[in-house]
């Protein structure tokens, strides 16, 4: 916003020194619109403490009363009317008796007056005349009292007047006026007029006849004040109200003031940590949050950040990590004007934050873009205005950083944020998030990266491979206490004890004989320790246990337990059974009317969302759940118990461990969290170590997983050209996390040695070339990439079975089978599945009979005979051997087409004799294969045009599984199939009905719908539509704009 003319008044010396001598400013003064500094959160002492000033909407002008306090203008004014009569008229705009005569001439008079002191300037700037009787500077110090107590709306219009249109014409029968004579003095009678007859168009002139009526005379101070003021109202209020017009002001304001901040070495940084005020009434409004933790503000105010250097930042679960991570995410969308990748691990993690900000980007002006599963744009659109924050997987984002390193649009980005650092060490998807930040690194010396974990332990290597600062503390909002419980004792985990526990108690409650046998563990005597009052999860090592351990607890649960918020516990099971389209899993309908379920990989994403909610909302106070939930969405309790020290069959981790019990206190709920961890005798002291010992480091995951880590890297730094020569691509790994841990890593072979045998490799599959470069008799060998492997690593396709792929596409360009999706569908089907599918032989040959036959010849086609199949549900002898990887796939398939039929997980599931879970974990896995298999044909395999078509459409199906009417509300981030349909049926059936809806009035048309589940939608779909009139946009001004190299032009 360009700032105001500073000219609108010119204080003189007694006034200011009078407004100097005022007393200080409550509170509330620090809260004005205007920009000025500002103390960040905490103050000046401890960061923690409640702010001071409040910048809700009720405090916008800050310390302006308004006309019904003591200490307002018109008070002030009307006290000094009586004694000042002439003084008030002239500030109103009346002239009296004996000054009206001699105007004209004190007009030409006023600049030698100014010289000889007959006439001050700075009384005629205000519009003020001082009479000869009054003492000197009595008037100007009035007139200076009323402008110190304007509002800077006011103000602004005042100067707005003193623009060109100050001249225009006047209405008929009065003289034009000469600007040049005109003074600020005339505009502002003028614009104060209180007679009847002004209309606006004097009120933007200079002298009006209706000035020198006799009628205005006597009309009160109070009133001419008050017409003024509404009439200015009305002429900047149009169609936009003032109060939005004055926020959007400030907030442009305080972003100019944020960036000028945030790019000095100044140890203040603004209103909020370089942020305008908005955004603190915004943490207010959306997520309750008054105040930061002391640690978030050290953290926020280190050197390092200003700077621009990388960082690490290390804290225990509950600590408030990801507070730092947003307002740090919101100062490079706001106060630096660049784009921000945030990389979290799992999709339903990305679809919460695209929730959560939504709201944010709407209300600050930036777009929020998901990159997960089949969502994303390759490459992304260059913004013409609005910045972008691209909330991503790990996979998407990596795909993400690829497309902008090669269309030259990585130094757009400004800021990437990783949560959950940690898992750089962790499989296949380390290794993806070490290509990824080592090609940022390397590519863009302008990002900074931001990594936050809270199991980290050798931080060395990842500082060094990072390049960043690091910063941690032990620091939790609830205090944690660890118990051990061997037997019926329990024990707290002391690190001074000589074997890690001190006693604290025995287990009080009395087990029938019964009760004995059939909860040995006393999991019952734990639990009724804290539920109802208080929520508790228990940890366990499968998803059977999990439902065991559900059904156990209920059915030895008091019947006291049902009557707790037994209505809103019914409405749950009647969601549940509207997501199953009339079927509810028969253990969650024994256990939910004791506020008690199950949560893990076997529920459908609809019913893991809505057991969530009733578990935020207290309805369920217990769930047993798999360690799938540590690491995902936010679900914490007054005590987390595991059932054992095992994950599968697999030892726990002290990793895992410590993200379980981080589950345990509930900011801002309790006082102190627990955790138990129930204990084997066999197992006593492998637990002893697991809970002495430090966390697991962090190693990379390049080499050993080498077809996704490795090759994968060295294809995409040929294919992008980030290094085109044996001796660039060892230098590149030098920089990675391989590289700084080459010698505890690579110790059968130099990393030298790797660079060599890796590029041989893909020379030989085909995806590499070898180019000689003779310049001056020096011939130099450069590496190329082929058209494959360029589409391998566009596609982000596991060179494993990239020529396979390859292979199977180009045999269906053969004879395609389009009567159905079918073939279509095989093609797409992922190929990490098919090694864990055991087909029922049975149900496979009936699903094959259901084929037409023109479906059955795809089954020949990719090598599976009717008669294998009838063989093998038969049960003889196979002879003729088949390959297994074709049979598992084309089963898969089968269950998918079926799926996109009925879409009805529920009864697919039943029909193939599957969990519901592992239906719909292979839907989204499809939807994101389909997706790269897109990515992999549409640009440089010209042959395979005929698939981009194809599969786009394919890909919609799958990502949204829903009949096509409701697939424009499943794209709303949060809207699942059973929303989607309460909507639909409520007359929400566009985004554009959703995002014009009134949150009000959704809480009363949907069941079960809370007032911020629905300001969440409206944001999430304003944020959509936003996003795609922005891209319309681009197309537009791409299609209109003029080139540069017209032939003829110069």
């Amino acid at each position: 916003m360009a700032e105001p003319p500073l000219a609108v008044r010119r204080r003189s010396r007694l006034g200011a020194a009078r407004k100097r001598s005022r007393p200080p400013a409550g509170p509330s003064a620090a809260c004005s619109p205007l920009p000025v500094k500002r103390a960040s959160v905490g103050g000046e002492g401890t960061p923690a403490q409640s702010p001071q000033c409040d910048d809700s909407e009720e405090d916008m002008f800050g310390d302006y009363s308004g006309f019904g306090e003591d200490d307002s203008l018109l008070a002030q004014a009307l006290a000094a009317e009586p004694a000042h009569p002439q003084d008030a008229e002239a500030a109103a705009g009346v002239e009296p008796e004996s000054l009206r005569s001699g105007t004209d001439q004190r007009e030409h008079e006023n600049d030698s007056a100014s010289e000889t002191g007959g006439t001050r300037a700075g009384d005629t700037e205000r519009g003020v005349q001082t009479p000869a009787s009054d003492p000197p500077g009595a008037s100007e110090e009035l007139a200076d009292s009323l402008f110190d107590e304007l509002p800077s709306s006011q103000l602004l219009y005042f100067a707005e007047m003193r623009q060109p249109s100050a001249g225009s014409d006047i209405s008929a029968g009065t003289e034009k006026v000469d600007v040049s004579k005109s003074s600020s003095s005339d505009k502002i009678r003028s614009t104060s007029s209180p007679c009847p007859g002004s209309e606006h168009k004097n009120r933007s002139t200079g002298f009006s006849s209706d000035l020198k009526s006799d009628s205005c005379k006597n009309t009160s101070l109070k009133d001419h004040l008050k017409n003024a003021l509404t009439e200015n109202a009305k002429a900047q209020t149009v169609k936009v109200s003032k109060t939005k017009q004055l926020k959007e002001a400030i907030l442009s304001e305080e972003i100019c003031v944020a960036r000028k901040a945030i790019g000095s070495s100044s140890v203040d940084i603004g209103p909020f940590y370089g942020l305008p005020s908005k955004v603190k009434d915004l943490l207010r409004q959306l997520r309750g949050i008054e105040t930061l933790y002391e640690w978030q503000h050290d953290c926020l105010t280190l050197e390092c950040l200003q700077q621009r250097k990388n960082l690490i930042y290390s804290l225990p679960t509950s600590g408030g990590k990801t507070l730092v991570a947003e307002i740090l995410i919101l100062q490079e969308l706001l106060c630096m004007q660049k784009d921000v990748l945030m990389i979290l691990p799992y999709v339903a993690i990305v679809q919460e934050k695209v929730w959560g900000l939504s709201s944010f980007g709407i209300e600050l002006g930036f777009l929020v873009e998901e990159y997960a599963g089949s969502k994303g744009r390759f490459p992304p659109i260059k913004r013409r205005c609005k910045k972008s924050l691209y909330i991503a997987t790990i996979e998407k984002g990596h795909m993400l950083v690829n497309s902008l390193i090669e269309t030259d649009q990585i130094g757009d980005l400004g800021l990437v944020v990783v949560d959950e650092l940690h898992m750089l060490g962790e499989g296949s998807r380390g290794a993806t998030l070490e290509m990824t930040l080592a090609k940022i690194l390397y590519t863009s010396k302008s990002t900074h990266i931001v990594g936050m974990s809270a199991t980290l332990n050798n931080v060395g290597d990842l500082q060094k491979f990072l390049r960043a600062e690091y910063y941690t503390k032990n620091f939790r909002p609830v205090e944690l206490k660890e118990y051990i419980k061997i037997r019926d004792t329990i024990y707290e985990v002391d690190s001074k004890a000589e074997n890690g526990f001190t006693f604290s108690r025995l287990l009080n409650f009395k087990y029938s004989s019964n009760l004995k046998k059939a909860d040995p563990d006393h999991i019952i005597a734990l639990v009724t320790e804290v539920i109802p009052k208080y929520s508790c999860l228990i940890f366990c090592p499968t998803k059977k246990n999990c439902e065991n351990v559900a059904s156990m607890v209920c059915k030895y649960l008091n019947k006291e337990f049902r009557s707790h918020r037994e209505k809103e516990k019914q409405d749950l099971i009647k969601d549940l059974k509207n997501i199953g389209n009339g079927s509810i899993c028969p253990v969650l309908k024994q256990t939910i009317p004791f506020g008690v379920a199950y949560h893990h990989s076997g529920l459908t994403n609809d019913e893991r969302k809505s057991i969530e909610e009733a578990y935020s909302r207290g309805v369920l106070c217990l769930l047993a759940c798999t360690a799938t939930l540590a690491a995902g969405v936010n679900l914490p309790a007054r005590r987390v118990i595991l059932r054992a020290p095992y994950v599968a069959s697999d030892f726990l981790k002290k990793n895992q461990y410590q993200q379980m019990i981080g589950r345990a206190g509930r900011a801002g709920i309790d006082n102190a969290g627990e955790s138990i961890l129930i204990v084997q005798e066999k197992d006593k002291h492998l637990v002893q170590d697991l809970v002495t010992s430090p966390l697991e480091n962090c190693y990379s995951n390049l080499l050993p997983e080498f077809t996704k880590g490795m090759q994968n890297l060295l294809l995409s730094l040929v294919g992008l050209k980030i290094a085109v020569t044996q001796e660039e691509v060892y230098d590149f790994l030098c920089h990675t996390l391989l590289g700084v841990q080459q010698q505890l890593l690579s110790k059968e072979k130099s990393l030298a040695e790797l660079v060599k045998d890796g590029l041989e490799s893909l020379i030989e599959k085909g995806l590499l070339r070898v180019k000689i470069m003779e310049k001056d008799q020096n011939s130099k060998i450069t590496l190329a990439i082929t058209q494959l492997g360029k589409a391998a690593y566009k596609g982000s396709i596991d060179l494993s079975y990239c020529n396979l792929l390859y292979k199977e596409l180009k045999k269906g360009l053969e004879g395609l089978v389009l009567e159905s999706s079918l073939h279509l569908l095989y093609l797409a089907t992922p190929y990490d599945m098919v090694s864990n599918c055991s087909p029922d032989w049975m149900i496979y040959l009936r699903q094959f009979n259901q084929l037409s036959a023109a479906e059955q010849t795809v089954a020949d086609m990719v090598g599976v005979p009717e008669s294998f199949i009838a063989k093998k549900a038969s049960g003889q002898a196979i002879r003729k051997s088949v390959d297994s990887a074709s049979v598992n796939r084309l089963y898969l398939t089968f269950i998918l087409y079926t799926l996109l039929k009925e879409t009805n997980i529920w009864s697919v599931s039943e029909k193939f004799n599957l969990s519901r879970g592992y239906v719909q974990n292979l839907l989204n896995s499809a939807a994101s294969f389909a997706s790269c298999v897109l990515h992999f044909c549409e640009q440089e395999l010209e042959e395979f045009w005929v698939y981009k078509a194809l599969l786009t459409e394919l890909i919609k199906h799958l990502t949204y599984c829903v009949k096509t009417e409701l697939i424009p509300l499943m794209e709303v981030a949060g809207v699942l199939e059973a929303r989607a349909n309460q909507l639909y049926n409520a007359g929400y059936k566009t985004l554009a009905h959703l995002a014009n809806a009134n949150p009000e009035t959704l809480v009363k048309t949907i069941e079960h719908l809370s007032r911020r589940q629905a300001k969440q939608i409206v944001s999430s779909a304003k944020m959509l539509l936003t996003e795609k009139a922005e891209a319309l946009q681009e197309e537009v001004e791409l299609l209109l704009k003029v080139p540069t190299d017209i032939p003829g032009t110069s």
